[in-house]
């Protein structure tokens, strides 16, 4: 498969020394390359331990961010 962007993001200040894969940060990297690479959809590959794929496209001023997913916690808010 070929990608667009293939990142790995690092932040030991907040004790992650690598994360999986970070919707977050993708909703940065897409406008740059959206930009640079004059196209609306990114196929994105994170680079680590856990890898992934995500897709990223560019609808007016927000990056909708989709791929595979596992439900990490849950809680409730009362």
């Amino acid at each position: 498969m070929e990608y667009d962007s293939v990142s790995r993001v690092f932040c030991p200040e907040l004790g992650l020394m690598e994360d999986p894969v970070t919707g977050s940060s993708h909703c940065m990297i897409a406008p740059y390359w959206c930009d640079r690479l004059g196209k609306e959809k990114l196929t994105c590959f994170q680079a680590s331990e856990r890898s992934g794929v995500l897709y990223a496209e560019r609808k007016g001023g927000r990056i909708i961010i989709s791929g595979k997913a596992v439900l990490f916690s849950e809680a409730e808010i009362k």
